[in-house]
């Protein structure tokens, strides 16, 4: 059985709330937030634990070395933690009248992030009816990334990653809020566990006209600190088994570091990206990345 609900623009009569002009007044501030950033890429997995959020914080400090102007918005909006890894001051926002400016990263990586707008180990709270909360929260965190897109000042920006949380109900909010959305990078481990996942990720990207970048293998092995070379972690090649059913490229693998991970609890991606292997092979990536959405 189909149901159809209804949208604003299907209500009849005057809209006493004027919720149809608050919408579209937002949209309206997105698309003029928006106009100066040459590029808008997600970045997503389908599921958790694949180090999704580590890689597209390492990507933008790597593309921010490279002289170009970023921005990475965490959508993560309950568990947020770009701005941590980012090595970003937890009071760096400026917030007026007019907008709000992004906190910036060592790196010079303009951030926005829920972890910045919370206390130290307070959790995301909407205000909603106990009862119903199911009901609103999908709403309330849609429209807790629209005021994200439309009240930050990014200004003139070469790139905005995307952080997307686990799941695929985010893509959706996303590609309707933004005017654009110029590619999707997908992050998958070597599984195949991880691989059915992503690949109903993918799938619906399709559905939506949503273009792939490409895919990235995370925790492709694990590198060895005593003997310098990348060992077996998990069985399967969920990459390019992705990248070939849905016809696009593997931007690359990333084993599993140690070391990797530690700078990145630190706020430390420069040392992340000098120092360690998962760094050296993010830097590859990187130059694959920026040509796909040149």
């Amino acid at each position: 059985m189909m149901l159809k609900h209804r949208t604003y623009a299907d209500v009849k009569g005057g809209d006493s709330s004027g919720m149809v002009d608050q919408v579209n007044a937002q949209q309206a501030r997105v698309a003029e937030r928006l106009a100066g950033v040459r590029a808008c890429v997600a970045v997503m997995s389908g599921k958790g634990g694949v180090g999704k959020s580590l890689t597209t914080a390492a990507i933008a400090s790597a593309c921010a070395a490279r002289g170009l102007a970023i921005g990475l918005l965490d959508a993560d909006l309950v568990g947020p933690s770009a701005a941590r890894m980012s090595g970003v001051n937890p009071t760096g926002l400026t917030v007026d009248e007019s907008g709000v400016d992004p906190a910036t990263s060592p790196a010079g990586v303009r951030v926005m992030s829920m972890d910045l707008l919370l206390d130290d180990d307070a959790p995301l709270a909407w205000r909603e009816p106990e009862s119903e909360s199911f009901v609103w929260r999908g709403a309330q965190e849609r429209s807790a990334l629209r005021e994200f897109l439309a009240d930050v000042r990014w200004g003139e920006l070469d790139l905005l990653l995307i952080d997307l949380p686990p799941g695929t109900q985010r893509l959706i909010d996303l590609a309707e809020l933004l005017p654009r959305l110029d590619g999707l990078v997908v992050i998958t481990i070597p599984s195949a566990a991880s691989e059915t996942a992503v690949s109903r990720s993918m799938s619906l990207a399709a559905e939506k006209g949503i273009r792939v970048l490409g895919v990235l293998e995370n925790m492709s092995g694990y590198a060895c600190a005593d003997c310098g070379k990348v060992r077996p972690l998990f069985p399967g090649a969920a990459g390019q088994r992705l990248a070939d059913r849905h016809d696009t490229a593997l931007l690359g693998r990333i084993p599993f570091d140690p070391d990797a991970a530690g700078h990145a609890d630190m706020g430390a991606l420069d040392q992340m990206m000098d120092h360690t292997v998962a760094g050296a092979a993010i830097d590859q990536i990187v130059d694959r990345l920026l040509e796909a959405i040149a």
